[in-house]
């Protein structure tokens, strides 16, 4: 089941002296899609927060393939390319809006702790995130 692209009008502010996005944005806009993707799941960060459960960054990757700059607005595409209870891994393809250029390819990948910074397993706490995580998930189709 795709996810609804996430779209993000540049900001000025997010542009470097050339007139480009610096570079760093990109991982901010793909935070920005993950949280979307996550809330179209129906388990939004909050949601997870209010339950006592942590998902942070265990890495990030991004390829740049071409410019964007300010008023552009980008597409951002999210894949749960892989889900294991514990862990799951995302991709990103950003492309413009309007042309449909890719701008930037991404992965990012995330674990569940409880506050303590224990690592937990959804199968196990929350059987109902597990499903909706295994529905999602490329790895288990």
């Amino acid at each position: 089941m795709p996810f609804v692209p996430y779209r993000h009008k540049v900001q000025y502010y997010e542009t470097d002296t050339m007139k480009i996005v610096h570079h760093s944005n990109y991982v901010r806009w793909m935070e920005e899609a993950r949280v979307d993707m996550l809330e179209q799941m129906g388990i939004g960060y909050d949601v997870m927060e209010k339950a006592g459960i942590l998902s942070p960054v265990l890495s990030v990757k991004c390829e740049y393939k071409s410019m964007t700059r300010f008023p552009d607005t980008v597409e951002i595409c999210v894949r749960l390319v892989r889900y294991t209870c514990v862990k799951f891994e995302l991709s990103y393809r950003i492309c413009d809006a309007k042309t449909g250029e890719l701008r930037t390819l991404g992965e990012s990948s995330h674990c569940f702790i409880d506050e303590s910074g224990k690592p937990i397993s959804l199968r196990r706490k929350f059987p109902e995130w597990d499903k909706t995580f295994l529905s999602f998930a490329e790895n288990e189709k």
